[in-house]
């Protein structure tokens, strides 16, 4: 079911279309990838969905009602940590959280259990009592993240979340992220490709304002570069020779030496066909016994290079 939908949007800033017509829906329970080099747009939709900015054309539905009707019935639905995380640093964390907590409108006993969850769910039991400016960039992340989910919120919009951080903090709040993916809507702003793939099931690519791609991320990284790359393992004769004669293939590189008539290889091909049932054929044709035959994930380096580049759909 449909949370989240953006109909030909379009946002300017003087002479400069920094979004231009954008269309996408996020269904309830998602978590998808939001992706584009510096400049794409990324954040100027985020601040349009969140209402930060409004669209010069366009429409954007939240839960099928257009947000220049939900007003702030739809803020209220929507969790948002922006790229800067602005915090105040001479707070506690548990005073900057129930602050953010009453202007949420919680008081009392709903905010003490909110409060509970949020610092639950993002690990910050052991600073709770600490001043902010006292934590690492990693825990402030953490910070802003549990005033963003204080509310439950069924849309969570996230831009950057990992920025600044380094390697083991990007993967602890990649772990926060997972977790709270599980039961809500997330919308997942980066250019940190790595978090893309283990976090988010669907990824859209926008490039010069513009939607280049839109789909599972592993359909749009088997397509990366307009190749896909099966794995083969087989013994019998000539298997190297017969596979390179196959119908699309475009290589076929051996992995580590045979061992008798036993040989791994790595088979390139075109997008256009599946070679697998071709491959599967040749085996039963030719004698072989087939050890291994599956399709490995492309690159998304290679998807977001080809697509940002060109600024071509997919």
């Amino acid at each position: 079911m449909t949370l989240l939908q953006l109909d030909t949007v379009t946002k300017r800033y003087g002479q400069v279309t920094a979004v231009d017509g954008i269309s996408f829906t996020v269904d309830r329970g998602e978590v998808v990838g939001f992706l584009g080099p510096n400049g794409a747009g990324k954040s100027t939709t985020m601040r349009m969905i969140t209402q930060y900015h409004d669209p010069d054309s366009g429409r954007i539905l939240f839960d099928g009602v257009p947000l220049a009707e939900a007003g702030r019935e739809a803020k209220r639905r929507v969790g948002y940590l922006p790229e800067n995380n602005p915090l105040y640093a001479d707070m506690l964390v548990e005073e900057y959280l129930a602050f953010i907590g009453r202007l949420r409108g919680l008081r009392g006993v709903p905010l003490a259990s909110a409060t509970d969850e949020a610092v639950s769910s993002t690990g910050l039991a052991t600073v709770y009592r600490r001043p902010i400016g006292e934590l690492s960039k990693g825990f402030r992340q953490r910070v802003g993240l549990a005033a963003a989910i204080l509310h439950h919120p069924d849309l969570l919009v996230l831009d950057e979340p990992t920025e600044g951080l380094d390697p083991n903090q990007r993967v602890e709040i990649r772990h926060v992220i997972t977790a709270l993916g599980r039961d809500r809507t997330v919308l997942l702003s980066t250019h940190v490709l790595p978090e893309v793939k283990n976090t988010c099931t669907r990824l859209l690519i926008i490039n010069q304002g513009r939607l280049a791609a839109d789909g599972p991320v592993d359909d749009l990284m088997s397509r990366a570069g307009g190749r896909v790359q099966i794995s083969v393992e087989a013994e019998g004769t000539e298997v190297l020779a017969r596979l390179e004669r196959l119908a699309g293939v475009e290589s076929v590189v051996p992995l580590g030496a045979p061992v008798g008539a036993r040989v791994r290889a790595r088979v390139t091909a075109t997008v256009q066909q599946d070679i697998r049932p071709d491959v599967f054929r040749l085996a039963s044709e030719s004698g072989w016994t087939l050890f291994e035959l599956h399709q490995e994930a492309g690159s998304l380096e290679d998807l977001f290079r080809q697509l940002t580049a060109s600024g071509e759909a997919a």
